[in-house]
């Protein structure tokens, strides 16, 4: 039973290199299929592959393909909760990272934003997030804040960032591309590899959506974050801020660790981010037995500050069907990961009702969703 100031998920989507039908597109994870192809460049890189869209074409140039990669999501996730872009009520909360930013420098940060809502016809200014890539968790967060807290009745959340040549020219000076292939939790992981996505969810009102009779896709029980200021884009090695992110959405979830059946990981196959990321799970889920871990990033890519609101849709999707996808390029669990983890789809054990999705960014940003489906 839910009570009407709870936040309710109304509707969602995503475009994605896999496609953009929310089912087919699962049913493409829960196969372990890939979308990683060679993209051409005009530079040198570590490694030509990414995952794209391959309906959007690369002369539209980054800006217009920031913006059509957002709207599609956007209209979707709409249209899947029954409303309409121009109710005067819904308030568009989105991030990125960078977006189309490094390679056209605008006047302003926020002006992918501001176009997206203007020209999908929606009547509030929109609220915009850059934390990197918990950008799109962000998003959830705040509007799920700004529910809870009366200011809005429903709102439109998620993310979207496009592949540009800055963008794999960075990652490749960074040495955070792998040269091979992304292999999140791997003994062998030595990297990401880049792709491009948008996903966004309705959060609605309990009362609200009740009122109008709206389809109920699941609920943001609860939501946390934490920085740990350890440095530009290296975590703390500790993995002391996904404890406390962990920590906070489980307790404003009103949750307690052993009701958590599944936890999307950020897994974005370096080995910096996987090493904190499998201590900090260690320390979250202590025990002998605890949730069953995935990634998507081998199926979509590391789409940066879209990757939050991807994942939030895989995990109440994994909810929904009781399974988990396989890790794309996993064949050796690293010795030191804590959790169970999928080599193939895997069916769900039959408690728990809890589901996490963590998102690690650079500048020590770290956000943790709790979502549940209807019973």
């Amino acid at each position: 039973m839910t009570g009407d100031d709870d936040v309710l998920i109304t509707g969602m989507a995503w475009s994605t290199a896999l496609g953009s039908d929310l089912d087919q597109v699962w049913r493409a994870l829960l196969a372990g299929t890939t979308g990683m192809i060679p993209v051409p460049s005009q530079h040198r890189l570590r490694n030509d592959h990414a995952a794209i869209l391959s309906d959007l074409p690369m002369d539209l140039g980054p800006e217009r393909r920031q913006h059509e990669l957002g709207a599609r999501a956007l209209r979707a996730a709409v249209a899947d909760a029954g409303l309409d872009l121009t109710d005067p009520g819904l308030q568009l909360v989105a991030g990125t990272s960078y977006g189309s930013h490094l390679d056209v420098p605008p006047e302003r940060l926020d002006r992918w934003g501001i176009g997206l809502a203007a020209e999908s016809g929606m009547a509030r200014r929109p609220l915009l997030v850059n934390t990197a890539c918990s950008a799109a968790s962000d998003a959830i967060l705040l509007g799920a804040a700004l529910i809870a807290e009366g200011e809005l009745d429903r709102c439109v959340v998620g993310g979207a960032d496009v592949l540009t040549p800055a963008k794999r020219l960075g990652h490749s000076a960074l040495g955070t591309m792998s040269p091979h292939a992304l292999r999140a939790f791997d003994a062998d992981h030595d990297g990401t590899i880049l792709g491009e996505g948008a996903a966004f969810l309705v959060l609605e009102r309990a009362g609200s959506a009740r009122a109008r009779s709206a389809r109920v896709r699941g609920r943001v029980a609860g939501a946390g974050s934490a920085n740990d200021a350890a440095g530009p884009t290296a975590p703390d090695p500790d993995g002391d801020t996904i404890v406390q992110a962990v920590t906070a959405a489980l307790s404003t979830a009103g949750r307690g660790i052993d009701e958590v059946v599944v936890v999307n990981a950020h897994g974005s196959g370096t080995p910096v981010n996987d090493e904190a990321e499998s201590r900090g799970l260690a320390r979250t889920f202590p025990g002998e037995t605890g949730p069953i871990v995935f990634a998507t990033k081998g199926n979509f890519g590391h789409t940066l500050g879209a990757t939050g609101a991807l994942e939030a849709i895989a995990v109440l999707l994994a909810l929904r069907d009781r399974r988990v996808p396989p890790i794309p390029g996993l064949r050796t669990v690293s010795p030191e990961f804590p959790l169970p983890v999928p080599t193939a789809a895997t069916p769900l054990p039959d408690t728990g009702e809890v589901g996490l999705s963590i998102t690690l960014g650079f500048g020590g940003f770290t956000t943790c969703l709790a979502l549940e489906v209807p019973a």
